[in-house]
């Protein structure tokens, strides 16, 4: 199994991509701390998980909160002893154009998008230190990497914070032995993009602009996500992987 004996944090992990991610990286070995503030969907993750032999445990986290983030982390640490992967997942959209966005909204999308992904790496690297290495997967999006007509401009930039703040760290912790590395998903099928997609002329918009012509699945992106925490991405850092049917190579 590709992450046999590794202990994972996966933010946002209570459905979506970030369940997905949690359902693989256990099959694939991991013991996984799933942390999100959706309780009921994170505990019945949790329970899948565990209901076919992985092993699996929820803990509440709001990612903008330190202490929150301290706990998870020491969750993972008094259980399973150390940390080795960190994939910051949690993340949330809003609709409105520049001049309508107040001054909360943004807030609060930065707050969660970029300051989150802030907390959980400098929560998770003295720990990663600890351990001679780790991983951390942070989840951006293609909207970190173009402009789009129909995406809030604060979501854009709270992605294209991610981005970037993959690439410093990555830099900066490497003599450290830990990878830090960006997923870039594009139109993908899950809660979050429920409301997107019941809006016909809104689809239609979406599978024009993408080669593939159809939405990702939530697993496809997880396939990218345990490629990089995996050591079969040792000499992988600093680098972003777009998982987006071409929508950007057009």
């Amino acid at each position: 199994m590709r992450l046999e004996g590794k202990v994972a944090i996966i933010s946002g992990g209570a459905r979506g991509m970030g369940a997905a991610e949690a359902k693989l990286f256990a099959r694939e070995g991991a013991k996984v701390i799933i942390c999100d503030v959706l309780e009921d969907e994170g505990r019945q993750t949790e329970a899948e998980i565990n209901e076919v032999g992985g092993d699996a445990v929820f803990v509440k986290l709001d990612v903008t909160s330190q202490d929150e983030w301290e706990n998870a982390v020491n969750t993972a640490i008094e259980r399973f002893g150390k940390l080795d992967i960190l994939v910051n997942n949690a993340g949330i959209i809003v609709q409105s154009t520049i001049e309508d966005m107040t001054v909360e909204l943004w807030d609060k999308v930065m707050d969660v998008n970029a300051k989150g992904v802030f907390l959980g790496t400098k929560t998770a690297i003295p720990h990663m230190k600890e351990a001679g290495g780790g991983s951390i997967v942070n989840i951006s999006s293609i909207s970190g990497i173009v402009g789009q007509d129909y995406v809030n401009a604060g979501y854009n930039a709270s992605k294209g914070a991610v981005r970037i703040f993959t690439k410093a760290a990555a830099v900066q912790y490497a003599k450290e032995n830990i990878r830090v590395n960006s997923i870039h998903p594009g139109p993908i099928a899950t809660p979050m993009t429920a409301e997107g997609r019941a809006d016909p002329e809104r689809v239609a918009l979406t599978l024009d602009r993408t080669p593939l012509g159809r939405y990702g699945e939530p697993e496809e992106v997880a396939n990218a996500v345990l490629f990089l925490a995996s050591d079969e991405a040792s000499y992988v850092t600093g680098s972003e992987i777009v998982v987006d049917g071409g929508y950007t190579a057009q």
